[in-house]
């Protein structure tokens, strides 16, 4: 499926009037049934029940920004701040800017002949979550919200404990009870309210849904979802801006809700309808951990349902999400393009994380780890051709699933001996000492 140019909607189109401090935003329609909202508090089509989404005034935008204005503006997510939801707020995290990276020994050892990363690792807390935490949290003030929560697997909490501190809110951070303890204790740095639940991730969602509904607080991921989706699509502006106005052939991207991936399309759509880019095909491969890997079941099954995992089992937690809130829209996406999803073993995804540290100095954690190996494994099915410019996206820092770079590799492989990296023996300070392990 190509990204081809289609009329873009205007007040007139939607029914409904501009709201907000973006002129250019119309207000929100259902995914599913079109059915049209006001920009508020709305997360929910009433006659479907299907998600809702921003809808702006492409023409409006057009005729106000150029790629040539936003070159002159400072890199990060507000530099395309007419395709957000929200005005620029007074205070926020320096987020976005990212680098993409041409990563030629990674992508030789995967087999791509043309492999870039979009290096999302770099962000304030160390993960693409910043993004879509930055539109909330700017969404929740404009509201006159008073506190800032989410349901988190992990890297969530960790951008909205932090955004929330930026923004001079409090912040609950609600995670399943055995998350990764550096990600609680990031998310405690920042000064939150974490509460540990005892269940899973989509336990911890239902429980959220109920705290937005009694309490109004601006639940990222819940009753500001609509906004918070939009942050995603940052990416991909930053990475058809770091190509010259131009799409890659192939985004691979890991899948928790599903949503990153459906943004980044939809990114890349907005794109070719503001003339900013040439149409192209663009395919779209995600990767699951094989653990929890409703999305990719569906894929290489044919169907079009995606069954719920209720009891996730994988290193992976980051993206433990057994009932994807937009999993049908990625399998979609990945159908329609030609795409793939790929279900990864922890195995491959420790393996992975190693590789890209090794060979392009790299430290993802886990979500990365999936990334890289779903890249391996669509090049092997074709999904990947040659001479493919590849981008894939790594979302998370491997300092917060410090364990999973030493899953499945055994003790005595980890310790350096003279021509294999590792962890050397104590040695005394002296040359000699060090002259005398090295040459053993």
């Amino acid at each position: 499926m190509a990204i081809e140019t289609s009329p873009p909607p205007t007040a007139a189109t939607t029914g409904t009037s501009p709201t907000g401090t973006n002129p250019a935003v119309i207000g929100l329609a259902c995914r599913g049934c079109g059915r049209p909202e006001a920009a508020g508090l709305s997360y929910v089509c009433p006659a479907c029940f299907g998600p809702l989404e921003v809808v702006y005034d492409l023409r409006a935008v057009g005729a106000t920004v150029s790629p040539a204005i936003l070159a002159t503006r400072p890199a990060g997510v507000w530099r395309y701040r007419e395709l957000l939801p929200v005005a620029v707020p007074e205070r926020s995290l320096a987020v976005g800017g990212t680098p993409l990276v041409s990563a030629t020994r990674l992508g030789a050892a995967l087999g791509v002949d043309r492999l870039l990363v979009k290096d999302d690792t770099r962000n304030p807390t160390l993960s693409f979550k910043d993004r879509a935490v930055a539109i909330a949290t700017a969404t929740a003030l404009e509201l006159g919200l008073d506190a800032l929560a989410c349901a988190s697997t992990g890297n969530l909490a960790g951008a909205t404990a932090a955004a929330a501190a930026a923004a001079g809110l409090p912040a609950y951070v609600f995670v399943p009870a055995d998350l990764e303890q550096a990600k609680i204790d990031h998310a405690l740095a920042y000064g939150a309210t974490v509460v540990p639940i005892d269940g899973t991730y989509d336990d911890v969602n239902r429980l959220c849904l109920e705290v937005a509904d009694e309490l109004g607080w601006g639940t990222v991921n819940v009753n500001l979802r609509p906004y918070y989706a939009e942050g995603s699509k940052t990416l991909a502006y930053e990475i058809a801006e770091a190509l010259g106005w131009r799409l890659p052939d192939v985004v691979v991207a890991p899948i928790a809700s599903g949503a990153m991936l459906t943004r980044v399309a939809r990114a890349f759509e907005e794109l070719v309808e503001l003339g900013w880019v040439d149409p192209r095909p663009v395919r779209f491969v995600g990767g699951q951990s094989a653990g929890c890997a409703p999305v990719a079941t569906a894929w290489s099954g044919g169907v079009d349902v995606v069954s719920p995992v209720r009891t996730p089992d994988t290193i992976v937690r980051s993206l433990a999400i057994g009932n994807p809130a937009d999993g049908l829209h990625a399998l979609e996406l990945a159908r329609g393009t030609h795409g793939s999803i790929e279900a990864v073993d922890d195995a491959a995804t420790a393996d992975a994380i190693r590789r890209a540290a090794r060979l392009e100095g790299i430290y993802t954690e886990t979500a990365g780890g999936v990334t890289i190996a779903a890249v391996e494994s669509a090049r092997r099915r074709g999904v990947i051709r040659p001479g493919d410019e590849v981008v894939t996206l790594l979302t998370g820092n491997g300092l917060k699933t410090p364990d999973a770079v030493r899953f499945g590799v055994a003790d005595e492989n980890r310790v350096a001996t003279p021509g294999r990296p590792g962890l050397a023996p104590v040695l005394p300070a002296r040359f000699s000492a060090f002259e005398g392990w090295l040459s053993a």
